[in-house]
Order: structure tokens, then C-alpha cells, then sequence
């Protein structure tokens, strides 16, 4: 089974994202948010850096730390090449990383992605398995 799949909307761009774990499921929607903003299949792991977002619900703490994500790979221009470890503390959710500066020619982008949004979002765990769909404001 793959760890996501790109979603048709309407209007906007989305993503299905799953995990055994929730923080298989929070890798995985990184991922699924960075495939969709660039290519980050030769991004190299030189510098770590750490994430945090909080959120009182989990479908609150998912989209603040998919636009910390999103943060990272626009304002500080950074592209995760891996996440080291994912970690959930009370309502906050913590990530080392470790990737490098972002270069267009070697990450080259696909689409502006604006935000992570609440419009149809869903998280859910069935049976042992981690669900979550996600509308990207493009």
C-alpha cells in the first residue's frame, strides 16, 4: 500500500495520507505536502533542524504542522530530505529533520501550495491503520 495518494478536487489540490502509527501518518502527509509543492527526490541530508506545531484536536494539530512543513520548504528555503524521529507531547508534535538548503535546479517546484486548509479534513484510525485527507489551498 503506498503512504499516500494525490487526491482530485475541484478547486483545490488534496491528499489521502496513511500510517501505522499517527506519526507514521504526520510523516507521511509531510511527505505527501512536499512531493506536491517540489521534487524532493535528490535532496541531501546535510543540516538537521527541528519542527513543532501544537493543536488542541488532532485534525488542528495535523494542518498547523502541515504549514510548519510548508513554512519550512518557502520562508527558510529548506527541503527535508528525511525525518529523523516524530514525536507527540500532550498537544504539541515534534520532528527532528534533517535535509538541506532549497536549490530550484535540484528541487525543482510543481506547485505552489499555499496552505494546508480544515475543508474536508478527516483523521481517523480503523482498526489499527492511520487515515488522513487533506485540501491544500493552491
Amino acid at each position: 500500500m503506498e503512504p499516500f495518494e494525490v487526491l482530485d478536487h475541484t478547486a483545490d489540490m488534496g491528499f489521502r495520507a496513511r500510517g501505522t502509527t499517527l506519526e507514521e501518518l504526520f510523516e507521511n502527509a509531510a511527505l505527501a505536502l512536499i512531493h506536491t509543492a517540489l521534487d524532493a527526490s535528490r535532496a541531501a541530508a546535510y543540516a538537521p533542524r527541528q519542527l513543532t506545531a501544537g493543536g488542541e484536536a488532532r485534525e488542528e494539530l495535523l494542518v498547523n504542522w502541515l504549514n510548519e512543513v510548508l513554512y519550512l520548504l518557502d520562508a527558510e528555503r529548506f527541503v527535508p530530505a528525511r525525518f529523523e524521529a516524530i514525536w507527540f507531547d500532550g498537544d504539541s508534535v515534534f520532528a527532528q529533520i534533517i535535509g538541506e538548503r532549497r536549490d530550484d535546479q535540484r528541487h525543482p517546484p510543481r506547485i505552489v501550495v499555499k496552505a494546508a486548509t480544515y475543508h474536508q479534513l478527516r483523521v481517523e484510525e480503523h482498526n489499527g491503520q492511520w487515515e488522513a485527507e487533506v485540501c491544500l489551498d493552491i
